[in-house]
């Protein structure tokens, strides 16, 4: 970060640097105090920076406004900010010595809470910032059988596969054949999970300043993925059948790249027809726009016929990109991803592939190998699960938050709701942290501010625990709804 002069911080940008400060134990007061303190000891907040108005910075924490006063009455007392009429609250000096460097914490982008989340590892938090949960119990088995008789093979290798393991690659292609789409091993790259995937086309394709087309709302990991490589996101509503076609024909011209997730998109759960599948690959193909399909949450709920990916309904000489992973189906643990292309595309993503991490490990793609083979079972044994487990949270929050509503949805880890009553979600969130829940707004998968009043909400947590997050929910939207900021 540039700190050569100081900074206006904004309530939304303040809100990201003191991270989860609610979950911590005393008065609120002193927690934001000590959050606000060792951003300025890490040298997050710089000497001179202005802080954000008492009453502007509560109605984004979802506190009263003397909380905020109380905690900045603190910092002024120790000297590390002062007021002055008309220039509001400024970093002043660290108390007790220098400054240090910055922590290190994930900093900036939509997705900054969750992934800092999963940095800081487990806490007295329900988090549901990740749809995830254990291992198969077949991935044990599989390890078992590598250990005792592929390992030996695998290792007189040299380890060196910036395409991926031939054997794995050879097995995807099959898969994607298999699905009605013919495709050869040199048509698939492996990645360490599918957000790779995704940082890769964005390198290949953005540039500073490229339009790319973008689903809203939208998972935050996809979008700071292509953030990150520059892009300006041009926003294309959702309606009950996925991305809108009139929105995404008309952000289309001059696009260096186009997103959608066809398949349970996240975090709305909707499953995109095969017709809306055809229709959006022609528009794209017409438009000359490459496309990529993110079709890593592949778990389905319910029984019925699942359109195949949206490649395979493009037409001949289409760009389409297809992204998929083992994360959902198998274990998050396995950093197994893929993408699936025309080979002379494939061949540039390998180069770059090769150029960030030279492959991913082999020992993992020999897993992989022999567990995409049962993938199928493994959906099917885990939507029965998930169906279970969708049924006592619906029960439970139809009895304890009446209020809310969602649409059950196809497939998917998570339900996308609603809050009543012109709710701020973001400023719920913190209410509920306070309350040991760790929320995903609405605000985080769509900045232009449409889907503030969602939540998305996992089922993939064992049944008590479910029964519980729904106990703190509730709790914390009783006292949220006797906050200034609802009323």
């Amino acid at each position: 970060m540039d700190r050569s002069a100081p900074r206006s911080w904004s309530p939304a940008e303040l809100d990201g640097v003191l991270g989860g400060w609610t979950a911590g134990c005393g008065p609120l007061y002193r927690s934001l105090a000590a959050a606000l303190r060792s951003a300025v000891r890490t040298g997050d907040l710089a000497p001179g920076d202005r802080l954000p108005a008492e009453r502007t910075l509560a109605a984004a924490l979802g506190v009263s406004r003397a909380t905020v006063a109380a905690a900045y009455d603190e910092l002024r007392g120790a000297g590390a900010v002062d007021s002055r009429r008309g220039s509001g609250t400024r970093v002043a000096r660290l108390p007790g010595g220098a400054l240090r460097p910055a922590d290190g914490r994930v900093r900036g982008g939509t997705s900054a809470a969750l992934v800092q989340r999963l940095v800081d590892g487990p806490a007295e938090v329900i988090s549901l910032s990740v749809a995830a949960e254990g291992a198969a119990p077949e991935v044990r088995e599989a390890l078992t059988a590598l250990l005792a008789d592929g390992l030996d093979p695998l290792l007189a290798q040299t380890g060196y596969h910036p395409g991926g393991l031939p054997e794995l690659r050879a097995a995807l292609a099959e898969r994607h054949t298999a699905a009605g789409l013919p495709t050869r091993p040199g048509q698939i790259l492996v990645t360490t999970g599918a957000t790779q995937a995704l940082e890769l086309v964005a390198r290949l394709y953005v540039r500073r300043g490229s339009a790319v087309v973008v689903e809203t709302p939208s998972w935050p990991g996809c979008l700071d993925a292509l953030l990150a490589a520059g892009a300006r996101p041009r926003r294309v509503p959702l309606d009950e059948d996925g991305v809108e076609p009139g929105g995404f024909r008309a952000a289309l011209p001059a696009a260096a790249l186009a997103h959608v997730t066809p398949t349970f998109h996240n975090p709305t759960g909707i499953l995109m027809s095969a017709g809306r599948r055809e229709r959006i690959a022609e528009l794209a193909a017409r438009a000359g726009v490459p496309l990529v399909e993110d079709l890593a949450y592949d778990t389905r709920l319910w029984d019925g016929p699942e359109p195949g990916p949206v490649a395979a309904h493009a037409p001949a000489g289409a760009e389409v990109l297809s992204v998929g992973s083992l994360a959902k189906s198998v274990w998050g643990g396995l950093r197994i991803g893929w993408l699936r292309g025309p080979g002379p595309v494939v061949e540039r993503l390998a180069r770059l592939k090769a150029r960030a991490d030279l492959g991913s490990p082999l020992l993992d793609q020999a897993l992989a190998v022999r567990l995409l083979p049962r993938v199928d079972a493994l959906r099917a044994g885990r939507a029965v699960v998930l169906r279970d487990r969708l049924a006592g949270l619906e029960a439970s929050l139809s009895r304890e938050l009446p209020g809310w509503t969602w649409q059950r949805p196809a497939g998917g880890g998570a339900l996308w709701i609603r809050l009543p009553g012109g709710a701020r979600a973001a400023v719920f969130a913190q209410v509920a942290l306070r309350h040991g829940v760790e929320l995903i707004p609405g605000s985080a998968t769509d900045p232009s501010g449409a889907h503030d009043a969602y939540v998305r909400l996992p089922f993939t947590l064992p049944e008590p625990r479910l029964a519980e997050l729904v106990t703190r929910l509730s709790t914390a939207w009783a006292a949220y709804g006797g906050t200034p900021s609802a009323e």
